[in-house]
């Protein structure tokens, strides 16, 4: 997910960019403004931290970009990209790295694990909006 701030600073193009030039396939991407319940679900693992509310708030805060990306490996791979949530502690090359700078204001969700992945996606996505198709380039990146 492109979080608000990302939308606003204009980086949706460069992080689509990045998902696909590492060969990733997106399935599935649009552009919403998160409702108050789909947040606190979204965020559910954080409830009673004492950031939860301000997650919550933040990612209401405007419009997002969320998409199902796939690829062998996408989920460990996008957290790779992702870089570290701290963005002053993201690897350069990284998309935190590269375009963030506090933790609060970080760019870009990604699932840590298959089972939040599932949750997520059933959260933003009916499944007849999630597309099964093949790149062409397929052939060329998986052996």
């Amino acid at each position: 997910m492109v979080k608000p701030d990302g939308v606003q600073r204009g980086l949706v193009g460069k992080i689509v960019q990045r998902i696909e030039e590492k060969g990733f396939k997106i399935v599935a991407m649009k552009m919403t403004r998160m409702p108050v319940e789909k947040a606190r679900e979204h965020y559910a693992e954080h409830v009673g931290k004492k950031f939860y509310q301000d997650l919550v708030d933040f990612i209401t805060s405007g419009p997002s970009v969320s998409m199902v990306v796939e690829g062998r490996g996408a989920i460990s791979a996008m957290r790779k990209m992702n870089g570290a949530t701290n963005p002053a502690e993201a690897a350069s090359g990284t998309i935190r790295g590269d375009m963030g700078i506090e933790t609060g204001r970080n760019v870009v969700h990604g699932s840590d694990s298959p089972a939040s992945a599932a949750r997520e996606i059933a959260l933003h996505f009916a499944e007849s909006e999630i597309l099964n198709y093949q790149r062409i380039d397929e052939a060329w990146l998986y052996e």
